[in-house]
């Protein structure tokens, strides 16, 4: 796939992502699962791919993301890392692989050697210390806040978030602790327009909206 080695495209670095944001532009993030899909996404000039744990939903035929591993992420951000050339690669760490600091380290750096350039975890102001952990050590992170679907059992469904004051309250204080924490991204899920802009204004990074 010559196509793909075009030298005169430029690479999306974490540094691009954030002047953008400063100059007030909209990021484009966009979700790919194989190389093909990837190199189109790539090629159309998306700034950010995800490899999400959705994967479950889209490619298993799962009612969740719960069942997805580690070692299902791992392929598929292979899959995906081969199809890339200018994007920024995130992946995210699946159910039940991030309980401590150090066990986050070490799924993250599996999905960082498979290709990621960017973990994504989902979690509020309670992740701060993992945030922390990471970017101490070179992983960079995008947080996810908001409707988080690995939480779908305790949230009841596939449900709106920040409805109420004490809510849209806790999905500010989480964005502003996940920032101070080090995180370089935010992707916020099912939250009212006037409330993602109300958290994206308070916040110096790059927010991202899912039905937002």
């Amino acid at each position: 796939m010559s196509y793909l080695l075009d030298p005169s495209r430029k690479t999306v670095t974490i540094p691009k992502l954030q002047a953008m944001r400063e100059a007030g532009e909209k990021i484009a993030m966009l979700t790919a699962y194989d190389s093909s899909f990837s190199a189109l996404l790539d090629l159309c000039g998306v700034e950010v791919i995800l490899v999400g744990d959705s994967l479950g939903n889209v490619m298993q035929g799962q009612q969740t993301t719960l069942p997805v591993t580690l070692e299902h992420m791992v392929y598929h951000t292979e899959c995906v890392s081969r199809g890339n050339q200018t994007a920024l690669l995130v992946s995210d760490l699946p159910f039940g692989t991030y309980p401590t600091p150090e066990k986050t380290f070490e799924s993250a750096a599996a999905l960082m050697r498979a290709g990621a350039q960017m973990v994504k975890l989902e979690g509020g102001d309670w992740l701060a210390p993992t945030v922390k952990f990471l970017v101490e050590r070179s992983i960079p992170v995008c947080a996810h806040i908001g409707l988080t679907p690995q939480s779908v059992h305790a949230l009841g469904g596939f449900k709106v978030q920040g409805k109420t004051d004490e809510s849209a309250a806790q999905l500010k204080r989480d964005a502003l602790a996940l920032q101070q924490a080090g995180a370089q991204l935010i992707v916020m899920e099912a939250v009212p327009a006037k409330l993602a802009g109300e958290v994206t204004a308070q916040l110096s990074i790059p927010t991202i909206g899912i039905g937002a």
